[in-house]
């Protein structure tokens, strides 16, 4: 079979690679961001671009600053609170029993037959 495909043994992106091919590149600067777990994140970017105060630490997560010897603290996470924890902050107990005996005593006035 004379011929075949004409495509074989090539693939997406082959060819000639350079300047030339892809336009210039624009100029760059690189930086340097360090979290409080000590990794450091190397970015480029663009020279007109607008600088991040913090970036997500590839590797943990935390903010992470330009400054080495201060990098940013960890967020503080609050605990999950339940409903009844945010009514606690809300009321205290003593107005709880207030509402709880007049919700009771409305249940019990609407069970009791009125003749």
């Amino acid at each position: 079979m004379a011929g075949g495909n004409p495509i074989r043994g090539s693939r997406i992106g082959a060819g000639r690679m350079g300047e030339s091919d892809r336009g210039e590149s624009a100029p760059r600067r690189r930086l340097e961001f360090f979290c409080a777990n000590g990794h450091t994140t190397r970015l480029a970017f663009a020279m007109d671009a607008e600088i991040p105060d913090t970036w997500d630490c590839p590797r943990c997560g935390l903010p992470a600053g330009q400054n080495e010897q201060t990098p940013p603290p960890a967020p503080r996470v609050e605990p999950y609170k339940s409903h009844l924890a945010y009514v606690k902050e809300r009321r205290s107990d003593a107005d709880g029993e207030a509402l709880l005996a007049e919700a009771l005593a409305k249940i019990a006035d609407r069970r009791t037959p009125h003749s």
